[in-house]
């Protein structure tokens, strides 16, 4: 439990004390008993019943108020948690032109939303730009939809993502590229890795077939089935994202000829 408070504590003790120290003393002046019979009757009252058996009693039933929180620490959790920032991933596309983007960082900040992380992709219709933002408790996916079409953009997806999205991505491709150096067997894992991507695991079934228009199935040669198929259901793969993608093909094909060649 919370440590109490000092002020509490020292008021528990003298709820605890008080009231025995003034009933013992009320009866010894009454009575008056020898000075040795009332100075032991005082010490042996005020250590053995005070400390063993009136305080902590006093203590169990003062628990609840004694380890509350201040009303100050509670205002400032409860403004804490009110002001907790929300992470979210949002990809959209907007045209390639100056102030473009301008328009776009200034809707997210009449939401309060701060903006942590930015790619840009190059697309045939613009550009696409994807977004990890920081957002007060209280927006949602709704009004950052809204704020972003009011902006200007296009093919808005917005979802809720954690700090795992701010790692810098040029560090993730090059220990994703080491790996697969080190064990080319690892490449459909490294790109599922790298895109947040499934593997499909029957690729058969699209070998020969156009991908589909949303744009949400990738296709990579593979060094000993011929092909793998990565799909991310309602985020299509941008350009970029293919590029690195067959770029880390092949470098898991130089290696797997190295190794074969030693």
């Amino acid at each position: 439990m919370p440590h109490p408070a000092r002020l509490r504590l020292t008021l528990a003790k003298l709820a605890a004390i008080f009231p025995l120290e003034l009933a013992l003393h009320a009866v010894i002046v009454a009575v008056h008993p020898p000075y040795l019979v009332a100075v032991s009757l005082l010490a042996i009252t005020t250590t053995a019943l005070a400390i063993w058996v009136i305080e902590p009693s006093t203590m169990r039933l003062l628990r609840t108020w004694l380890h509350a929180p201040g009303h100050r620490v509670r205002r400032r959790t409860e403004a804490g948690l009110e002001q907790a920032p929300s992470l979210w991933r949002i990809r959209v596309t907007v045209d390639d032109r100056a102030g473009a983007l301008e328009q776009l960082t200034f809707g997210l900040a009449e939401l309060g939303a701060n903006i942590l992380g930015l790619h840009v992709h190059p697309v045939l219709d613009g550009v696409r730009d994807e977004l990890v933002v920081s957002t007060p408790d209280g927006v949602g996916p709704d009004e950052l939809l809204e704020i972003v079409r009011a902006a200007g953009g296009r093919e808005v997806h917005v979802w809720p993502t954690t700090t795992l999205a701010l790692v810098d991505g040029q560090t993730t491709a090059l220990s994703l590229s080491a790996q697969v150096v080190a064990d080319p067997a690892e490449l459909p894992h490294a790109v599922a890795e790298l895109l947040g991507a499934q593997l499909v695991t029957d690729p058969k079934a699209f070998q020969g077939k156009p991908l589909p228009a949303d744009g949400t199935i990738l296709k990579i040669p593979s060094p000993w089935s011929g092909l793998y198929v990565f799909t991310r259901p309602g985020e299509p793969f941008t350009p970029a994202e293919s590029a690195r993608a067959h770029r880390l093909a092949e470098v898991a094909e130089t290696a797997r000829t190295l190794s074969r060649g030693w």
